[in-house]
C-alpha cells in the first residue's frame, strides 16, 4: 500500500503565506529525510520562483501536465533545497479556462500524480489564491488540507467560504479529504487582535490550530530573492525553527528537545591548558 500523503495548502485569500509554507515545510520535511515532492499551481508561480527557477524559462511545466501534453515525471525538476518540484509559469492562467470544457475536470490533477505516488513520501500543493477549477483540482487529488491564516479580521473571513467548498469536495469528488488545520502565519502575539481572531476561528468552526505560530518576519522575504527556503537562507530563526516542528509533526515525530545550557565553570583549571 502507497504511503504518500498529499497535502493541499489553500485560502483563497493572498498573502497569507500560502507558497512560504509549502516551500519551508517541504525543506524541513527533506531535512528529515523524507522524498518531497511541491506542486506550483499558482499561475503567479511564486514557488517556482521561490525554489530557484525562473518561470519565464521554464519549458515543460504543470500547465502542460494538466493539460495531458506531458507526464507529470517528465516536468519534474530537482532544486537546491533537495525538493522536487513540478513548476508553474503565467501558462496557468489559461489553463482553468480550458479544463472547464473537459468532463472529469476535477480529477485532473490527481490522475496526472497517480504515477508519481509511489517515489515520495510527501507531495505538497501550492494552490492559487482563488477556489476556482485549480484550487478544486488539488482539493480532490489531496488527502489532507492545510489552512494558513494571517490573524486578521479580513483574512479569517475567507476560511468559512473555504470549508464550504472542502465540504462540497467531500460531498462529490473527494470523500476522504480531512482538513489539517489551521496555521497562524504572520502572527505577532503581542497583539490581542492577532489572538482574539485565533480563538474565534477555532471556536467558530471547530478547526484544531496547529503549532506554532509563524512568526511574521523580514528573512521570509528575503528567502526567496536567493532562490531558497528560509531554512537554507536564514536557518536558525524562530520562523525557520517553527517549520521545522511542524514538519516532525506531520511527520509524526517527536517535538526536538532543546539541549540543556551547558554552565562553564571559568574556575576550573582544565580550561586553562
Amino acid at each position: 500500500m502507497n504511503s504518500c500523503r498529499v497535502i493541499a495548502v489553500a485560502n483563497q485569500k493572498g498573502g497569507v503565506a500560502k507558497t512560504t509554507t509549502v516551500a519551508s515545510v517541504a525543506a524541513a520535511l527533506a531535512e528529515l529525510g523524507r522524498r518531497v515532492l511541491v506542486v506550483d499551481l499558482d499561475p503567479q508561480a511564486c514557488l517556482t520562483f521561490s525554489l530557484g527557477l525562473d518561470p519565464e524559462t521554464v519549458e515543460i511545466s504543470a500547465h502542460d501536465v494538466l493539460l495531458g501534453r506531458v507526464s507529470a515525471g517528465m516536468a519534474v525538476v530537482r532544486t537546491a533545497d533537495g525538493i522536487d518540484l513540478l513548476p508553474a509559469t503565467i501558462e496557468l492562467a489559461g489553463c482553468e479556462a480550458m479544463l472547464l470544457t473537459r468532463t472529469g475536470r476535477e480529477f485532473t490533477l490527481r490522475a496526472a500524480l497517480e504515477d508519481l505516488r509511489a517515489d515520495y513520501d510527501v507531495v505538497l500543493l501550492d494552490c492559487p489564491p482563488s477556489l476556482g477549477v485549480l484550487t478544486i483540482n488539488a482539493l480532490t487529488a489531496a488527502d489532507e488540507v492545510l489552512v494558513p491564516l494571517q490573524c486578521e479580521t479580513l483574512s479569517h473571513r475567507g476560511v468559512g467560504q473555504l470549508l464550504d467548498t472542502v465540504h462540497d469536495v467531500q460531498r462529490l469528488t473527494n470523500r476522504d479529504l480531512a482538513v489539517l488545520g489551521v496555521l497562524p502565519t504572520l502572527f505577532d502575539s503581542r497583539t490581542a487582535h492577532a489572538r482574539a481572531v485565533l480563538a474565534d476561528v477555532s471556536s467558530r468552526y471547530g478547526l484544531a490550530v496547529l503549532e506554532p505560530p509563524i512568526a511574521k518576519s523580514v528573512r521570509f522575504a528575503e528567502a526567496p530573492a536567493a532562490g531558497r527556503s528560509i531554512l537554507s537562507t536564514a536557518g536558525r530563526t524562530p520562523g525557520a525553527q517553527a517549520y521545522r516542528a511542524l514538519a516532525r509533526a506531520l511527520a509524526g515525530l517527536p517535538a526536538e528537545v532543546p539541549e540543556p545550557v551547558r554552565v562553564i565553570d571559568l574556575t576550573d583549571p582544565a580550561l586553562a591548558r
